[in-house]
């Protein structure tokens, strides 16, 4: 059995001001962020894992690398170039409402109607081929586990959601049936037959954290 504990960046200026970040965009954790990450790690804490997979967007690796040092064991963290957010094109650095001016089309699907959603005019990347490039990235950590390994993937809000649905067999129309996933959420899902299929345990699991969520804390 393998169980994956995949956990969304904490908070950042950008999610506090509803912009949208994307592959290529960033901006720094919010100071507060680092209580959330305190709370998420006290949790995990009497957990072990083998690894930590971390997209390379400042915004997870800071996340990744601060999980890391509040947890024991001198956990080995690996930066994944697949583990990065949606490419959003011209959408990112740009603020929902401003987006939803230029772009209603796009972006009522991308929130609300996956299996609808066409990129091309944001030059962005789609529901296929975010999952084609990061679904191997999973199941390389599944292949290479050889007991009953435990891993962390930090990554983004977005990207998470369509991975592990995808992984959980659900269609592109349905990405978005169990909503989306908050800040320093941790979602669990594990297999028992090597990758070929996936159950989930917990979908954003945010029991253990200190504040109280608000809209800007979810995506």
């Amino acid at each position: 059995m393998t169980k994956l504990f995949f956990v969304r960046h904490g908070k950042t200026k950008w999610n506090l001001e509803g912009r949208y970040q994307g592959a290529n965009g960033d901006s720094p954790l919010l100071a507060e962020s680092y209580t959330e990450i305190d709370d998420l790690a006290n949790f995990l804490r009497p957990l072990q894992f083998n690894r930590i997979y971390s997209s390379p967007l400042n915004r997870a690796k800071t996340t990744a690398l601060a999980l890391e040092d509040r947890l024991p064991g001198n956990i080995p963290v690996v930066i994944d170039e697949r583990l990065r957010e949606f490419n959003l094109g011209k959408m990112e650095g740009m603020k929902f409402t401003e987006v939803a001016k230029r772009y209603p089309k796009e972006l009522y699907a991308f929130r609300h109607a996956p299996a609808q959603y066409d990129p091309t005019v944001i030059n962005g990347e789609s529901f296929p081929q975010l999952i084609a490039r990061m679904q191997p990235a999973i199941k390389e950590i599944v292949a290479q586990d050889t007991g009953k390994g435990q891993y962390i993937i930090v990554s983004h809000g977005a990207a998470l959601t369509a991975l592990i649905q995808s992984l959980l067999g659900t269609p592109i129309a349905d990405i978005r049936k169990r909503g989306g996933l908050s800040n320093t959420n941790v979602t669990t899902i594990e297999t028992t037959d090597g990758g070929a299929t996936y159950q989930l345990i917990k979908w954003n699991d945010t029991h253990f954290l200190s504040k109280t969520l608000d809209e800007t804390d979810t995506i």
